[in-house]
């Protein structure tokens, strides 16, 4: 990619950024105020209303500075992996929680195997990597408000997968989807919320425990389905990678 090219799109991440931060501040003062200057004459139903409004867009605030922090550890190689037994079907209900507050007109469908099934990995990277995934998901359902999950063992690895009906990504663009910076150029324009770090960090996250990721993309079906790879939980590797250390 050119300089200039680089340059573009770091610009229009920057103008990104500070649309992302200003919606939500705004939305957070604006019920704030209406609710200090009107509480007499606003009813129960209403108060809870404004209340769950200004929780989602704290949450989408806290969620874009994570991301941003996280961008930063990414590149100076200061991220701080602590590898233990991660429950999948636990983190990923946790995921859900957090993303669902954005989405509340969404299904969200998890049925969890009988079967219980662990990742060596991180628990805060985890639950990063999936609620980006998820949340991304969610966004680009276009002509749905479904999203599937489903936690499956594959060899040496547990596969979290994420399904969405309505968005299909073009084969040549699949490879890039997870650089830093893809999204922005064309986020202007764009119906959907978004920094356009999420898959960029959940791509890296990834990569630092082990696993990876795959996209699967169907032009028929508008089916996308996002496949994250992280090794299955044995005390054997724990052991090795201790005394490897």
């Amino acid at each position: 990619m050119a300089n200039k090219e680089k340059n573009n799109i770091k610009d229009e991440f920057i103008s990104t950024l500070s649309h992302e931060i200003r919606t939500p501040l705004t939305s957070i003062k604006g019920f704030s105020q209406t609710m200090l200057s009107s509480w007499d004459k606003l009813d129960e139903d209403k108060k809870k209303e404004f209340l769950k409004i200004i929780l989602a867009q704290s949450q989408r605030l806290i969620n874009l500075t994570e991301n941003v922090l996280n961008v930063a550890k990414i590149d100076s190689n200061s991220q701080d992996i602590v590898l233990v037994n991660v429950d999948c079907a636990l983190v990923v209900k946790n995921c859900i929680d957090v993303v669902s507050i954005n989405y509340k007109d969404f299904e969200f469908k998890f049925e969890p195997l009988g079967q219980k099934l662990s990742c060596l990995s991180d628990v805060n990277k985890t639950q990063q990597i999936l609620i980006n995934i998820i949340d991304n998901a969610a966004k680009y359902s276009i002509n749905s408000k479904v999203v599937e999950i489903k936690v499956f063992n594959e060899c040496d690895y547990n596969v979290f997968s994420i399904v969405n009906y309505g968005s299909y990504i073009e084969p040549n663009k699949i490879s890039h989807i997870f650089e830093k910076f893809y999204r922005a150029s064309s986020y202007i324009s764009s119906a959907t919320q978004g920094s356009g770090l999420g898959l960029y960090i959940a791509h890296e996250l990834a990569l630092k425990m082990d696993g990876k990721i795959e996209v699967k993309s169907d032009k028929d079906t508008l089916k996308t389905e996002f496949l994250v790879y992280l090794p299955v939980y044995e005390v054997e590797k724990i052991t090795k990678k201790a005394i490897n250390k």
